[in-house]
């Protein structure tokens, strides 16, 4: 649905039906944008009954009124000041035994865990249920930036209260949505719990995440619980209409979408090499595990004990001896863990030439990558369906640890046939602007609690860039500039036929031209791929990068090259055993040839731009980098 539907869907929400409430298709529920998203934010919705899932983000908890308490059945005459009482000394320090006995146990660590809000027993009366709360919570499905306030009555769960309140808790619940009672309350709405139908509880020492905002950098060591936080929620939802905006404007423009492979014969660059080749020559699990009668797991668990141990004896200052031991104890034991870990090491793996492999024994029976780009196979498409393109993972194996480089990245492909430069940059050019565009009308939410919590000027970029045109000019315009640079001193001197860096690309968008996104073209035939189309100056190629502040290279594009004659050139450079990888290539050309090019959008760079996100393995739900590849 375009944004016209959208506002039209939204008016009907709002005047229409004003209290109409849609269930989540495929669950029992309503999802939270649809009360939290209208115009007036669901008050309208006030005495709907409606059921909603969601992680808690926050907890308080108030203690209910207590009643009154029953007449007594016996009548106790109050004690005499002139009359001695008949409770002796020793059953008033028995009455309070219960209440010592706990509070030694939490002092020194062991025992049971009481909860915060139990009461302790009282001599002379009967063990009392425990106090009841009101729980406010704040809970978020991931459909929305905005949480709900549900109030529930933790009479409703036998789930100990302060578990119940723990962040990251799944609650399921059913109740009537109401105007807030107190009249300084931040929410238009909320839930009045009159059911809980599931309660997902977690393990507070386990789970990794806080009510403090952690840094995103130590997210990632949690990418499969990051998505639960406020920021990265947004950031995906973001990530998500980037590719449904790619989609709606390739279709709406004529494309055909293509599945390409994941695994390829051609390529380019430092490749993923695929392979069945490298059996495993460790030595037997079982024997790995074992060390003279012990195993690593049951080592670490004494390890647990004994530390355990420790922090008791050090609570309840026991014998200074008995602590002595006990360290001793614990540091032979760490010792024997590390002699255990270090036997389990796996041997070094002899690595094998790839002259040596032979590839007839292969699985495919010869030489296969990870793809490092899709358009190549879309161009044989490009040549029967005129207009194509494609979604879907792209590789490189360069040894690079930085803040815009993945080993695995997501590539939004096009091939046109009948197409030249010229049409490339145009399509580059309408594509970015109407997903800069297509997020400022489909993910206002979003991009507002991006702006307050991450950059203040993604809304006012991406405004400017959705209604300015790009500035467009050549390789060899972009050198000159550089070197008119007399102030700035750069780490690869800006010559030409040296490849763009990132150093020299981000001075000409963030300093030459203030913050404007560029489109440079016309590279030195050197610095780009074989297959890109040569110019008539025999030195330069047709391709291009459109390039963006603080980011670098978002959509690169060229014009392929469709003369047999000069690709056939060009791959004999390569070596003779290129050749016949590529012979599937150049029958395009032996064979209905036709002038074609296309565009190649890295998606994780596009989201950087429109979030401002600092580092790219935020951008993408699980990071594959050099060296770190978790989950």
């Amino acid at each position: 649905m375009d944004s016209h539907g959208l506002t039209h869907q939204k008016e009907q929400d709002d005047v229409i039906s004003p209290k109409s409430v849609t269930l989540s298709k495929y669950s029992n529920r309503v999802e939270l944008k649809t009360l939290l998203e209208r115009s007036d934010r669901g008050a309208r919705l006030a005495g709907k009954r409606v059921v909603i899932g969601g992680w808690v983000k926050s907890s308080r908890a108030v203690k209910k009124d207590s009643p009154p308490p029953p007449p007594p059945s016996l009548a106790v005459p109050p004690p005499s000041t002139t009359t001695k009482s008949n409770v002796s000394c020793t059953e008033i320090i028995q009455s309070k035994m219960n209440i010592f006995r706990k509070l030694f146990d939490v002092l020194s660590g062991g025992g049971k865990n009481y909860p915060i809000f139990d009461k302790p027993e009282i001599a002379g009366h009967k063990a009392t249920s425990p106090p009841e709360y009101i729980i406010y919570f704040l809970i978020s499905d991931g459909s929305s930036v905005s949480s709900l306030q549900v109030v529930v009555d933790s009479a409703m769960s036998n789930v100990p209260v302060t578990q119940l309140m723990s962040l990251g808790t799944c609650i399921v619940a059913e109740g009537v949505l109401r105007q807030p009672l107190a009249a300084s309350a931040k929410h238009v709405i909320e839930l009045e719990t009159e059911k809980l139908l599931h309660v997902g509880t977690v393990d507070p020492e386990k789970y990794p995440l806080s009510k403090k905002q952690l840094p995103l950098h130590l997210l990632r060591d949690f990418s499969h619980f990051r998505p639960r936080t406020t920021t990265v929620g947004s950031v995906t939802r973001v990530h998500s209409a980037l590719t449904l905006a790619s989609h709606t404007f390739f279709q709406s423009n004529g494309f055909q979408y293509v599945q390409v492979p994941v695994i390829t014969t051609t390529g380019f660059g430092e490749m993923f090499r695929v392979t069945t080749l490298l059996g495993d020559k460790t030595d037997d699990k079982e024997e790995k595990k074992k060390h003279d009668g012990f195993s690593i797991d049951t080592v670490k668990a004494a390890i647990k004990e004994k530390s355990r141990l420790i922090d008791h004896l050090k609570r309840s200052d026991s014998n200074r001896e008995a602590l002595a031991a006990a360290i001793h104890d614990l540091k032979k034991t760490t010792d024997l863990a590390a002699q255990l870990e270090k036997k389990q090491k796996p041997k070094a793996v002899t690595l094998i030439k790839p002259e040596k492999f032979d590839v007839s024994k292969d699985f495919f029976g010869c030489d296969t990558y990870l793809t490092v780009s899709g358009r190549f196979h879309l161009e044989s498409y490009a040549s029967a369906l005129g207009k194509v393109y494609t979604f879907g993972p792209r590789f490189t194996a360069e040894k690079i640890d930085n803040a815009r480089h993945l080993a695995e990245m997501w590539n939004v492909e096009a091939e046109m046939a009948f197409s030249e430069l010229d049409d490339a940059m145009d399509c580059a050019d309408e594509f970015f602007k109407f997903l800069c565009k297509y997020l400022l009308e489909n993910r206002h939410e979003d991009m507002k609690f991006i702006s307050k919590r991450v950059d203040k000027t993604v809304t006012t970029r991406l405004e400017a860039t959705a209604s300015n045109s790009l500035l467009r000019f050549s390789y060899t315009e972009a050198i000159s500039l550089l070197q008119k640079a007399t102030t700035r001193t750069f780490e690869t001197k800006p010559e030409w036929g040296v490849a763009l860096t990132e150093e020299h690309l981000s001075y000409l968008t963030d300093e030459i031209c203030k913050g404007s996104v560029v489109i440079i073209h016309s590279y030195p035939k050197e610095v780009k791929p074989f297959y890109i189309r040569l110019n008539d100056d025999n030195k330069t190629v047709a391709a291009f990068d459109l390039v963006v502040p603080k980011v670098g290279v978002v959509i690169s594009g060229s014009q392929n090259e469709e003369r047999f004659e000069v690709l056939d050139a060009r791959i004999r450079e390569l070596g003779s055993t290129s050749r016949e990888k590529y012979e599937w290539y150049l029958d395009l050309r032996r064979h209905g040839t036709v002038k074609h090019s296309g565009i190649s959008l890295r998606m994780e760079h596009m989201l950087l731009f429109a979030t401002g996100l600092p580092d790219i393995k935020d951008a993408i739900p699980f990071p594959r980098s050099w060296g770190k590849a978790n989950n």
